[in-house]
């Protein structure tokens, strides 16, 4: 029987770009080799393609690449998606692109023929093992969804919304979902009156808050500020990623912390929830450095809850799928109020940390569901969800 062909995309230009590249290199070690003919597809930081040993060099961290500079009009220059859906054979040029992103078609020259053989993306499924900007906010799933490929995870919707922070909180606000007090700010409106937007702030939400770029994942960019002294430096931080900058309210106070609780969520039109687990983050919070640098935060599988509050946090979690109109995987972040036991939802993941040690598969691992079968399950979600997107008609 012909093995499915699965493309494991990863790398992107975000800021999360290392740590797609461990989750990737996790999926390709697991991924049932028996079962499905595994091609690798990297993504430079600087927007390039790269297959097969390129591709593995760059998970390994041994790619070098030299710029070239292309004239207007040459062939590699031809952006060309479309070619994925016609089933053609698709390179990347013989010499590296100078700030060139995208894939190009296959030229019909002797010598770049002998070349194709190991370099043509011709795949069943994709699964794209991107986090943050380019690879989980809608982007990159439109491409998929031009060139009619099968994916893993969420749609262009689901992506973008699960990316976007404030348009996240406005669908969690409108399903009834429990989430923090929060504002959003502009960059421009930041830098045009600083002091007019403390105020602002300071006026609607008491101090600790967490100030966070709205669109990016992995805590990059954000920031605790526990006064006006702080708020301002925080801002700046987070304006560096984003125009947009949601400032939400500590849970918890100042003088206690708020309890991290994760949920993973596995489907498509009826998502299931995995048993809750809890961060207990070696840091103030659970930012970047804690969450990938740092040894010494605590993972509690299955986070100490009530029989109550364990069920509450698994129905938010698959309501807050739903919101967002993810499929495929999620992962849901709470924040419980140590002395009230309130929960918020915080966020969703809609492509999280995927190394096998990571919270999501760690999670389901906990509930009964191994690494690699989560893998095969994921893309036969992506599968089925290709499939039933192929009944709806786009004429008359």
């Amino acid at each position: 029987m012909k093995k499915l062909r699965v493309g494991i995309l990863f790398g992107g230009r975000s800021g999360e770009h290392e740590v797609s590249l461990l989750s990737a290199a996790s999926v390709l070690q697991a991924i049932d080799k028996d079962k499905y003919e595994v091609v690798p597809i990297g993504i430079t930081k600087d927007g390039r393609w790269l297959t097969a040993g390129e591709a593995e060099n760059l998970l390994q961290g041994k790619l070098i690449l030299e710029p070239r500079h292309l004239r207007a009009g040459d062939p590699e220059t031809t952006e060309a998606a479309a070619v994925l859906a016609r089933g053609e054979s698709v390179v990347v040029p013989p010499e590296p692109v100078h700030r060139q992103s995208g894939l190009v078609p296959f030229q019909t020259d002797a010598a770049l023929t002998r070349r194709a053989s190991d370099r043509a993306i011709n795949v069943d499924v994709i699964f794209p093992v991107l986090h943050g900007t380019f690879g989980e906010d809608g982007t990159i799933q439109g491409l998929f969804e031009l060139a009619d490929i099968a994916y893993v995870g969420a749609g262009v919707l689901g992506s973008a919304a699960g990316m976007d922070k404030d348009i996240m909180k406005s669908l969690f606000i409108a399903a009834g979902i429990p989430i923090v007090k929060h504002v959003t700010i502009l960059r421009g409106a930041w830098q045009k009156e600083p002091k007019k937007t403390e105020k602002s702030v300071e006026s609607k939400l008491r101090y600790p808050v967490f100030v966070k770029p709205a669109n990016l994942g992995s805590s990059v960019g954000i920031s605790k500020a526990h006064d006006r002294k702080e708020l301002g430096p925080a801002i700046e931080e987070a304006a560096k990623f984003d125009r947009k900058i949601v400032i939400e309210q500590g849970v918890g106070g100042k003088k206690n912390k708020a309890r991290e609780i994760e949920c993973s969520v596995l489907g498509n039109d009826e998502p299931v929830a995995s048993i809750p687990g809890e961060i207990v983050p070696v840091k103030e919070f659970y930012d970047y450095n804690a969450k990938y640098l740092d040894e010494g935060s605590e993972l509690i599988i299955p986070a100490k809850l009530s029989k109550a509050e364990t069920k509450r946090v698994q129905e938010l979690a698959v309501r807050s799928f739903k919101a967002v109109d993810c499929s495929g995987l999620a992962r849901v972040d709470f924040l419980m109020d140590p002395n009230t036991r309130k929960i918020y939802l915080n966020e969703i993941n809609t492509m999280p940390g995927f190394t096998a040690i990571s919270m999501y598969p760690k999670l389901w691992a906990a509930s009964g569901l191994k690494y690699a079968d989560l893998i095969d399950k994921l893309i036969q979600l992506g599968l089925e969800r290709h499939e039933d997107k192929k009944r709806n008609q786009y004429s008359r």
